[in-house]
């Protein structure tokens, strides 16, 4: 006798929430970086992904102004609202590491950051992405894209 007709529908149920799950929540975000007038012309995105409470970002700068001293540094922030209506002081600074690292074979950097939120929190709220050169070089807005 089996006692566990309770079993397909259980399981069917969660392989659906999980299927919807991701589709709300796919497990990498990319945000295209629009350049500002400090910048223009240059491109860049980040790449988000949920690792549990935290988000990992993969930034790819494509360009920075020349007046950027090298090894190029960076700061990266969250900020609640949209880049058009940024707010008062970033949700959270990204700063543990300024040093970016050289594409090979092509024009641009990379750098790694990570924010003390989960994806979903991130993608649920009205937040955007900015990317500030340092003090030294005159702490320029020279990216932002808002998260969807």
């Amino acid at each position: 006798m089996n006692n566990t007709p309770w079993l397909a529908p259980l399981l069917t149920t969660g392989m659906i929430s999980a299927c919807m799950t991701l589709a709300t929540n796919p497990p990498v975000v990319n945000v295209p970086l629009n350049a500002t007038r400090h910048n223009a012309g240059h491109i860049a995105r980040v790449s988000l992904s949920a690792q549990g409470e935290t988000t990992s970002m993969a930034f790819f700068i494509g360009g920075v102004p020349q007046s950027v001293t090298r090894p190029v540094r960076l700061y990266t922030f969250v900020y609640p609202g949209t880049c058009d209506h940024l707010g008062p002081s970033p949700a959270y600074a990204m700063n543990q590491n300024l040093i970016t690292y050289p594409v090979a074979k092509q024009r641009g950097w990379t750098l790694a950051r990570s924010a003390p939120v989960p994806l979903g929190e991130l993608r649920a709220g009205t937040y955007a992405i900015v990317v500030r050169t340092t003090p030294p070089n005159g702490r320029l807005d020279i990216f932002c894209g808002d998260i969807d």
